[in-house]
């Protein structure tokens, strides 16, 4: 089991991106494959999804089902494409079988399905109910295995938070002090139909979550590696002083300002690709762009 680390050196850092960077080329090679997807929040995840695997969580890639792991739960399934693509850079299933992606009996479908694949702790599908999964999880390990020392992870869209069920889990992790639970807020402002400030805003999500209870964790730049390792590490601790910002006992959230369609251009910051896939032309020209990033 990989144990959790704080300290990281710039050598570390730029190897996490080099895998960024690859499973973003591997996300586009995927959905274009596929004709569908959701590339927008994917490419924009992956600086996160790389430091969780890589760094933050105690996983082992060759023993998913490690019994002292930590727990990820991806409750915005659609962006599965940055986990598929993640497992793959991993080894923990072929590349080839990325290509597969939404087809007619493939383990990739545009929702990960937990009993196709290894390392898939929920079934995703309606928005919303993976906050109540993680939080339910957080329970367990802390009053049912009090020995143990596991964390729960939550990654959620911020379109997401429209779905009331969030907040009533919110609320049961803040009143039974659910410390061992960090989610993770993909706040890149765009979401199928629009910009989240039209549809629902949420422009204040850290008064919003510290009313509930929780610690909240700013993220200013979720594609800054660096920074990333260094919140999410920070969120990932329990807290053993209490602040005017922070308590110890309470549940974690971490706000993570991300671009959706990071790396590529065209797609940077624009609505109209959260679920829609590129052309062969539009890929290609996106995995050029890519592989000039500089890391």
């Amino acid at each position: 089991m990989k144990e959790k680390e704080s300290r990281i050196d710039e050598e570390e850092i730029t190897t996490l991106r080099q895998h960024a960077r690859h499973i973003r080329e591997l996300i586009l090679l995927m959905i274009v494959r596929a004709g569908s997807g959701h590339p927008a929040s994917a490419l924009g995840l992956a600086d996160i999804v790389t430091a969780l695997y890589y760094k933050i969580m105690c996983y082992n890639p060759e023993d998913p089902e490690d019994p002292d792991r930590d727990l990820f739960v991806l409750s915005n399934g659609h962006v599965c494409p940055v986990i598929y693509a993640t497992m793959a850079e991993l080894k923990m299933i072929p590349a080839p079988e990325l290509l597969t992606l939404r087809k007619l009996g493939s383990r990739l479908q545009g929702h990960p399905e937990r009993l196709l694949l290894p390392g898939i702790e929920t079934t995703s599908g309606p928005l919303g109910e993976g906050l109540s999964q993680a939080a339910g999880m957080a329970y367990s390990l802390k009053y049912l295995d009090k020995d143990n020392q596991r964390h729960v992870y939550c990654l959620v869209g911020d379109g997401e938070l429209d779905e009331g069920e969030n907040w009533e889990a919110a609320a049961f992790a803040a009143k039974y002090g659910l410390d061992n639970l960090t989610v993770i807020v993909d706040y890149n402002r765009i979401q199928l139909s629009g910009k989240t400030k039209d549809i629902m805003p949420m422009a204040h999500l850290t008064g919003l979550w510290r009313n509930f209870g929780w610690n909240v964790y700013q993220l200013l730049d979720g594609n800054n590696m660096r920074e990333v390792v260094d919140v999410l590490g920070q969120a990932s601790q329990p807290v053993t002083e209490e602040s005017h910002d922070f308590k110890p006992g309470a549940p974690n959230v971490v706000i993570a300002h991300t671009t959706p369609g990071y790396g590529v251009s065209f797609m940077e910051n624009d609505y109209h690709w959260h679920g829609k896939a590129p052309t062969i032309a539009q890929a290609k020209a996106g995995i050029k762009e890519l592989e000039a990033m500089h890391v």
